[in-house]
């Protein structure tokens, strides 16, 4: 089992950049398959942004290319989602998810929200 904490979520303007960073603990790092953001807003299903295996192989949805980068540093138990030229309809909820042996565990999340 892994746990999983993100941060840097918070309020920028529309064309600003944010990182987001998801640090986890209770596993070791590298064992970890894939690495994923989602993201979430009311009333619809969550959403894969960004995935990122152990191989640093690393997949977007068509809706963030070229302006979301996922990386991943295994020495500090870290997955990152850099976020820039944000629109309005990127604000969401993103939560990061790992798969390890078969199981996903999830994140408690953190919001990100774009001023038009």
């Amino acid at each position: 089992q892994v746990q999983l904490v993100e941060s840097g979520g918070g309020l920028v303007q529309a064309g600003g950049s944010l990182r987001l960073s998801c640090v986890a603990s209770g596993s070791i790092f590298f064992s970890i398959n894939t690495l994923h953001w989602y993201r979430q807003t009311p009333g619809k299903q969550r959403e894969l942004v960004a995935s990122i295996t152990s191989g640093f192989s690393t997949i977007y949805a068509d809706s963030v290319k070229g302006r979301f980068t996922i990386s991943r540093v295994n020495a500090k138990n870290t997955v990152y989602l850099q976020m820039n030229s944000l629109k309005p309809e990127d604000a969401a909820a993103y939560y990061c998810a790992a798969d390890i042996s078969g199981l996903r565990s999830w994140g408690q999340g953190t919001q990100v929200t774009v001023s038009s």
